[in-house]
Formats: structure tokens, C-alpha cells, sequence
């Protein structure tokens, strides 16, 4: 069954971290969300759409607002037959199943549909749609595309479940698995550890994981940022737990920054430029100096769309991973805008970082 979410109202349109803490949420329960609509107020088209999705056999999350939540159970109960009762407070359809604050499930025929209200500054309602195939992620790195898929087929046959597989940057696949009431996920991933054992990973979301790893050894990580300006900042700080291991930022976008914060050498700058390995194989050093703490990652490059030239085009990233025995550099070049270069440079950042120190992460 495929997965709806249905947002109405004007503010889930323009409140981007309203609707970006929805998402989060949503996804903690149902793991992929096939289509987005959206419906401002009063849109006389809402009608004729739900009457179409009732009737599609599939999974569908409402989210409005408590204005709109009544006018909303309204039309399904028009579409469904249905008349509206006064539970817990709020007017819902009377062949609701299920229904917790704010929020109630009910099936039609062959669909399954879960309504919601909430409005800014509230937490999210409990989402009662429940996924009934089972699902997991896993992370491969330094295989290639084929040569997995051909691995994991099977293994995946043996144990009765299905896997895509997709990139998210050179040398780090993503494989999401899916299983039916007889396949078995838990030893899919089991026997796919046994044939990649320092290269597989097995956690929906790496930052987390990490963060966890390196909490459970007592270590640290800092950060020395240039063209990703405290991108990889974000994406640890956004988790829980961040503050056991990470020890902070540099950004360093100036090169008086590198020299002073960092102790990147006058010379050095002045011979090869800013955006070179020599550079951020300093610029790692100095981080890890700086904080003493036991990794650091260090990136410098042109996100563009301007600032390119013929020997460093737009899209030319170094990036530096640092451990206390060991330190790489990498020199890439990343297509893409200047938002997704600057993502592209810090998720590479992150897998050098796993492979330096494969005893620990792997």
C-alpha cells in the first residue's frame, strides 16, 4: 500500500520548519511517504480528491488545522456515508476506529486513513497509521552498485525480502529492505554483515549512529569548516546526544580565520590556496589541536555558483579526515548547486571519517 500525506491549510504551504518537523515525525512511524498534497483553505477541489483517494486502497495521513479538523471530518464522512460524534472533545466520524488527541484513524473499504490537527508551537499528535510491511535500512560503503545488488540477490531470495539500493555519494550506498509477513529482515542483515564485515552498517541513520559509537568509547570529534559553513555542525547538532562527542565548529571561511584559529601557515596559503589538500590536511590538524578531541574532519572548496576557475572549477572540494594516528585528504569535484555541493562535501566527510577508523565504526 502506498503512502498519502495530505496537508490543508495555508501555514503547512509556507512554514517550512512547521511542515519539516511534521515530516520527521511521520517518517519515525511510517518510514516513506510516496506523495505530498497540498490544499489551502477553502480549495473547493478537496472534495472530489478525497472521494478519489477513499477509494484507492491506500494509506493516507491528514494533517490540518484545528480550524479546518471538523470541516475536514465533514467532507470524509460526505465521501464515506458517515456522520460526525462529539468524542474526546472533538467532532469526529462516527466509524473512526481509533482516536487519541487530536487525531483518529478510520478504514474505508480498502483504504486506511489517519486525520490530524495541530497548529505552530505544538507538538505533533500520536500518528495511529501503522506500515504493515516490515522495513529497515542498512549502509554499504567502498562496493559498487552491481557488484552489491549481486551479493545481497541471494540472500535476499533465501530470506523472502525485497531491497533497492541508491547512492549517496561515490562509495556509500543506502539499501532499503522490505519484507512481507514471511520474509525475515533481521537475518537478511545478518548474513549481508557476515559477507561485508568491515563495510556494512547497520543503522537507518549514520550520524546517530556514530554519535552513539563514539559515546560508548568515550570520544570526541571537531569540525573545521570552509565552503560547508557549519553543515556538518547541523547535521550533528540536530540529533540528541550530539554534546558527548562532538567538541564544536570552526568555520573558517577567511583565510586570516585558518591562520589564526586553525594555524594554517601563511605559506601554505600563499602557494597552493585555500582550497587544496595542503590546506586541509592543516586545517584538520589545527581542529583537532584546538579541541583535543580524538577525530576531526576539515573541508575547503568552491559551492559556487560563482568563484571557479580553469584549475579549480565550481564544484571542487578537499576535504581532511583526522584521527589521532592517521590522516587523509581527498581532492573531488561535486556537480550540483551550491546547496547540494555543500551537502554532497559534507556527507563525503562523513564517510571518510567511518573509513579511518574502521576498528571503531565497523
Amino acid at each position: 500500500m502506498k503512502l498519502h500525506l495530505i496537508f490543508i491549510g495555508n501555514k503547512f504551504i509556507y512554514n517550512e520548519p512547521l511542515k519539516e518537523y511534521i515530516f520527521r515525525n511521520i517518517q519515525k512511524d511510517v518510514k516513506f511517504i510516496d506523495s505530498v498534497t497540498y490544499f489551502k483553505e477553502s480549495d473547493n477541489s478537496l472534495f472530489l480528491y478525497l472521494e478519489q483517494e477513499l477509494n484507492a486502497n491506500d494509506k493516507i495521513v491528514i494533517v490540518t488545522n484545528k480550524q479546518n479538523f471538523s470541516t475536514v471530518g465533514k467532507v470524509i464522512c460526505t465521501v464515506i456515508g458517515d456522520n460526525q460524534v462529539l468524542k474526546e472533545g472533538m467532532l469526529i466520524p462516527q466509524k473512526a476506529t481509533l482516536y487519541e488527541e487530536r487525531t483518529y484513524l478510520l478504514e474505508h473499504k480498502g483504504a486506511i486513513v489517519n486525520v490530524m490537527y495541530m497548529d505552530e508551537g505544538e507538538n505533533i499528535p500520536q500518528v495511529l497509521i501503522q506500515t504493515i510491511d516490515t522495513k529497515a535500512t542498512i549502509h554499504v560503503f567502498e562496493e559498487q552498485k552491481e557488484d552489491l545488488i549481486s551479493i545481497l540477490s541471494p540472500i535476499a531470495q533465501t530470506y523472502e525480502v525485497n531491497f533497492g539500493v541508491s547512492s549517496y555519494v561515490e562509495g556509500w550506498l543506502r539499501i532499503d529492505i522490505n519484507s512481507n509477513r514471511y520474509g525475515d529482515i533481521s537475518k537478511f542483515i545478518h548474513a549481508a554483515k557476515n559477507l561485508l564485515p568491515k563495510k556494512l552498517i547497520a543503522s537507518a541513520d549514520i550520524v546517530e549512529y556514530i554519535i552513539e559509537k563514539l559515546s560508548s568509547k568515550g570520544k570526541k570529534i571537531s569540525f573545521a569548516e570552509s565552503c560547508t559553513g557549519g553543515l556538518l555542525s547541523y547535521y550533528f547538532t540536530k540529533h540528541n546526544g550530539a554534546s558527548k562527542i562532538l567538541e564544536g565548529s570552526l568555520v573558517t571561511y577567511s583565510n586570516s580565520l585558518k591562520e589564526n584559529w586553525l594555524a594554517v601557515e601563511h605559506e601554505t596559503l600563499e602557494r597552493v590556496g585555500a582550497v587544496s589538500a595542503e590546506v586541509v590536511q592543516e586545517m584538520s590538524e589545527g581542529a583537532l589541536n584546538v579541541s583535543d578531541a580524538d577525530y576531526a574532519l576539515s573541508v575547503s572548496g568552491i559551492a559556487g555558483d560563482t568563484g571557479g576557475t580553469e584549475l579549480k572549477p565550481v564544484g571542487t572540494v578537499y576535504i581532511g579526515a583526522r584521527s589521532k594516528t592517521a590522516h587523509i585528504e581527498k581532492h573531488l569535484h561535486f556537480n550540483g548547486d551550491r546547496n547540494y555541493v555543500q551537502h554532497q562535501s559534507a556527507m563525503m566527510a562523513i564517510k571518510m571519517l567511518l573509513l579511518i577508523d574502521k576498528e571503531t565504526f565497523f
